[in-house]
């Protein structure tokens, strides 16, 4: 399976402006820029993206595993931080934190954070960091 994001950006890395899109057509041209991602301007930006995608991801782990251990969760609420952080000349995401919480009846809190660590270990976007990344570069005239 393979699904795909698309980016175009104009002009500098301050005054210029980008969108993105998604296959699906959820985000369509979504304005993205310096400002959303490094002040409080509007539009978009990668981490927050990221966040959404690792919250949603975790929380269909968790709901998974959940399952398995004959459990079904009335409500799961994810919350992904991402820390972008200076790295010399450019900057590195160094840190994703997990906030969750979630209403299961029939188990104690031991056992949710033990599927729940399961989960963050399992979730595809959270093991994103150790995937193999490739790269096709075409410039145009």
């Amino acid at each position: 399976m393979q699904k795909w994001g698309s980016a175009v950006w104009q002009g500098g890395i301050k005054d210029g402006q980008g969108v993105i899109s998604s296959q699906t057509g959820v985000l369509k041209e979504a304005p993205y820029g310096f400002k959303s991602r490094f002040e409080d301007g509007p539009g978009t930006n990668p981490e927050e993206l990221l966040g959404a995608a690792h919250a949603g991801c975790f929380s269909m782990a968790l709901s998974g595993l959940l399952n398995a251990a004959g459990l079904t969760a009335d409500k799961i609420e994810t919350k992904s931080t991402i820390t972008l952080e200076k790295d010399g000349d450019g900057f590195t995401i160094t840190k994703a934190h997990l906030t969750v919480k979630a209403k299961v009846p029939g188990t104690d809190q031991a056992g949710f954070e033990a599927i729940a660590k399961q989960a963050e270990q399992g979730c595809p976007v959270s093991k994103v960091l150790k995937a193999t990344i490739t790269m096709d570069a075409t410039l145009e005239a």
